[in-house]
């Protein structure tokens, strides 16, 4: 698994299909593939699976009730060649509201962990790749 990172509108999309060679068929925006997806579409070829806007996909499931720590990581054992493209939320004003200061704190964490188990991480500024990890 590969992680990048970045601003918003900071190119990492268009890098990650440059740099692996990608179409933006393999791409799955704000959405997080799940077992029930066809297994022949997903989970039994030997193709990169890139997951855009995580940070979308993980505060739509912290408003849903659900838990996007544990759905990541029973996506990754199941999808380990993957690239997950997240927006850094955690920057500048802190929200008034409770619900974005969660969110935000809950994203920040579990972009900890993703980290920490990536091959590779990126951080993504206009256009160009910093390896950090």
């Amino acid at each position: 698994m590969r992680l990048v990172i970045g601003g918003y509108a900071q190119g990492k999309l268009e890098y990650v299909l440059k740099k692996y060679s990608l179409q933006k068929s393999a791409v799955w925006d704000a959405v997080l593939p799940n077992q029930e997806v066809e297994p022949d579409d997903l989970f039994l070829q030997d193709k990169t699976v890139v997951i855009d806007h995580f940070h979308l996909w993980a505060k739509e499931r912290v408003l849903a009730g659900g838990c996007p720590e544990e759905e990541t990581m029973a996506f990754l054992d199941v999808c380990r060649d993957c690239i997950i493209i997240c927006d850094e939320v955690g920057n500048g004003i802190v929200p008034m509201e409770p619900f974005e200061r969660e969110y935000r704190e809950r994203v920040g964490r579990l972009l900890i962990r993703l980290a920490d188990q990536a091959e590779e991480v990126e951080r993504v500024i206009c256009g160009i790749g910093q390896r950090v990890k």
